[in-house]
């Protein structure tokens, strides 16, 4: 069976807040639906001619350019602009990889001040086409500092995830049939028609994803792995939100397939009973991919020095906290507290997949594009 591509309209997705309704309850989640739209002002209304910088503290729009599942509390949203004098103001035009592109697009009349949410797969992209200002804040300490991206300091690391398959436990309880542990066993034929997984030309997820297959299956040998992968009824999503909460049979979504790229993260936020020893859903560690996502200041920005005043509210303690049950990451902080159930529910992988920078620079387009022509056609 050949792959298909969901084109789920963005307003039809579950809404942030909805989505996260079998969120972990002892975790009491604050979540603003309101930030997935694509054009939000969070806070007191601001008139758009006040969109230019202003000084500290005298009020002011920035605008933070994100992916469409970038998420935070309302409590830290309130705390910034109480302690800047500035309005937040959020965009989302698409997941990872269409962010990236449409920020080179619009680079001559930028879309914002500040960009969330570019990753490692990406990164390079977005510095070699000039559409990123040099900024090192001075909050990032020792974890950010060691992922950084350059010596230039285009990009700040925020959070770090590893993008993997997750596994709805139940269903293959139900149907009486063995959970797959590996990449490899994906082209079984016991598995056909249960895989969704993310388009890598539109999302940072399907991105990693594809790079985790490159690393495992080398530059020779990847193609053949995808082309039994469709033809055992891969599905293929636009984004992490279709892929997640449409598709996945163990998320709120409640779709049909039982395997679905999503986090290493993502499995605590399933669980309904704190006591309970194993989570309705896991990740499957051997089929992960490091991804670490950054923020940057937009070249040609309105208000630069609001865009790094968001920079460095995103590495403060207060955000690095909130991130893990707003986004199912991990902050980049690593002195910061997890949730309890992280423990349990969230092992880190011991051995994630892995590419040099370099080797994704250079291939990347050409690796999308092949993967285009065998996937999708």
């Amino acid at each position: 069976m050949a792959s298909t591509l969901a084109h789920t309209p963005h307003q039809q997705r579950p809404s942030l807040h909805g989505r996260r309704r079998r969120a972990l309850p002892w975790l009491a989640v604050t979540v603003t639906g309101a930030l997935l739209a694509g054009c939000t002002t969070v806070g007191t209304d601001t008139p758009d001619d006040d969109a230019t910088g202003a000084p500290d503290g005298e009020g002011g729009t920035v605008v933070l350019i994100t992916h469409d599942s970038f998420a935070l509390s309302e409590e830290r949203i309130a705390d910034f602009e109480a302690s800047t004098g500035l309005t937040l103001e959020q965009r989302a035009p698409g997941d990872g990889g269409s962010l990236v592109n449409q920020l080179i697009l619009t680079q001559d009349a930028p879309l914002g001040d500040v960009v969330y949410g570019i990753d490692n797969t990406f990164a390079s992209r977005a510095i070699a086409e000039g559409v990123l200002e040099p900024y090192t804040s001075p909050a990032a300490g020792d974890d950010a500092t060691a992922l950084g991206v350059d010596d230039a300091g285009h990009l700040t690391a925020i959070n770090v995830g590893d993008v993997c398959l997750n596994i709805d436990h139940q269903w293959f309880d139900d149907a009486d049939v063995p959970e797959p542990t590996t990449l490899a066993d994906l082209t079984d034929p016991a598995y056909a028609d249960l895989v969704v997984v993310t388009n890598p030309a539109t999302s940072s997820p399907g991105l990693a994803f594809l790079l985790a297959t490159i690393a495992e299956f080398g530059e020779d040998g990847w193609q053949d792995y995808w082309t039994d992968l469709r033809d055992n009824g891969l599905h293929v999503a636009a984004g992490w939100s279709d892929a997640y909460y449409v598709d996945f049979s163990g998320s709120s979504g409640e779709g049909d397939r039982p395997i679905a790229l999503s986090y290493a993260s993502s499995p605590p936020y399933e669980v309904t009973d704190e006591d309970a020893e194993e989570g309705p859903t896991s990740a499957m560690l051997d089929t992960c991919f490091r991804q670490v996502e950054y923020a940057g200041v937009l070249a040609g920005a309105q208000n630069p020095d609001g865009a790094r005043q968001v920079i460095d509210w995103l590495l403060s303690p207060e955000v690095q906290a909130d991130i893990p049950e707003n986004m199912y990451v991990f902050p980049v902080d690593t002195t910061v507290e997890l949730p309890e159930a992280w423990a349990r529910f969230a092992p880190v992988p011991e051995d994630p997949y892995t590419l040099d920078p370099a080797d994704i620079d250079a291939n990347r387009d050409d690796w999308i594009q092949e993967w285009t022509e065998l996937v999708i056609g």
